[in-house]
């Protein structure tokens, strides 16, 4: 076999899409993550195994829309699985759209059939209830707005004023009220959400304990419908209504009173796909629960050969 042809790396993975936003499951392959927690072992993904993340996420094996879910043993007991969540800027904390993709991936795979299973997450467990007709509930950690009506100045778009909440992940939150959000102002509002984040950088405006606010949501209702569009921390846009980030409103209606415990909200992407949000009230905390449906697409092996330049995604040092 020749140098060009023999195989040194071979990464198992299942692609699939929820609600028109891809998910990878990597199934093995990733060297053994040290840490006793999946927070740590997250943090360790930052680290020296970090270009394993970029060999699956980046050109010209991933891209920059792929979010990637690292199926890990869990670490808390009854938990059917654990998994680390990345994508092309670094590792996640959770990701709803990515926990339908992992259940029904699970589920492709013969490995759990319709019920309630538990995932452990670098944030917490999660709860996911895999329904007859492949609909997937996700039961996520609890969500909570942090601060309210926070105005920030945007170079080329004067003051912005937004919540920052939790899902999951930290959000800024701006209602753009009757604004049109779809496909065809799609470079627009990529470049609008993209200058709020960096003035967010510039401003010193974070989430609890400094944490960087690395998703952008803009939502409406234009026509009575509710949609958003969702700019991710590697800078492409959600293509679902992002599960993290409908909690994060869920939990912004609920500190305003707009909306009850159970009664369900329609949340629309930018593309038109829909999930569908709850929250329940224990213990003062916003519990979310969002439902939506992800497909298979693919299942395969991603290969590294000797020699390949870009081994590890495009400008990254192949050494």
């Amino acid at each position: 076999m020749s140098p060009t042809t023999q195989v040194i790396r071979r990464i198992p993975f299942v692609d699939s899409h929820s609600a028109g936003e891809p998910t990878r499951v990597v199934l093995g392959g990733f060297p053994e993550l040290p840490g006793e927690t999946l927070a740590q072992q997250r943090e360790a993904l930052r680290g020296d195994v970090d270009r394993w993340r970029t060999l699956v996420n980046l050109e010209p094996r991933g891209n920059e829309v792929l979010v990637s879910a690292l199926l890990l043993p869990p670490k808390t007991p009854d938990c059917v699985a654990g998994v680390i969540y990345f994508n092309n800027a670094g590792p996640l904390g959770m990701c709803g759209h990515g926990t339908m993709g992992l259940v029904t991936t699970l589920a492709y795979l013969g490995r759990i059939g319709p019920g309630e299973h538990r995932i452990d997450t670098p944030v917490g467990v999660v709860t996911a209830t895999l329904h007859d007709d492949g609909r997937v509930s996700v039961a996520n950690v609890p969500a909570y707005r942090h601060l309210q009506n926070v105005a920030v100045t945007v170079p080329g778009l004067g003051e912005i004023s937004g919540d920052v909440a939790w899902g999951g992940n930290w959000f800024f939150l701006v209602d753009v009220a009757e604004r049109v959000l779809n496909l065809e102002n799609i470079a627009e509002l990529s470049d609008e959400t993209l200058r709020i984040r960096q003035a967010l950088q510039d401003a010193g405006i974070t989430g609890k304990g400094g944490a960087e606010i690395d998703h952008i949501e803009l939502f409406s209702h234009a026509g009575g419908v509710h949609r958003n569009f969702v700019m991710c921390p590697g800078g492409a846009y959600d293509r679902s209504p992002c599960g993290t980030g409908t909690s994060a409103k869920l939990a912004c209606l609920a500190a305003d009173g707009q909306l009850q415990p159970g009664e369900v909200w329609r949340q629309e992407s930018v593309i038109g796909s829909v999930f569908e949000g709850q929250y329940s009230l224990r213990d003062g905390q916003v519990h979310p629960v969002i439902t939506g449906q992800a497909f298979v697409t693919m299942q395969g092996e991603l290969i590294v050969q000797p020699g390949d330049p870009f081994a590890w995604g495009i400008g990254v040092d192949a050494g």
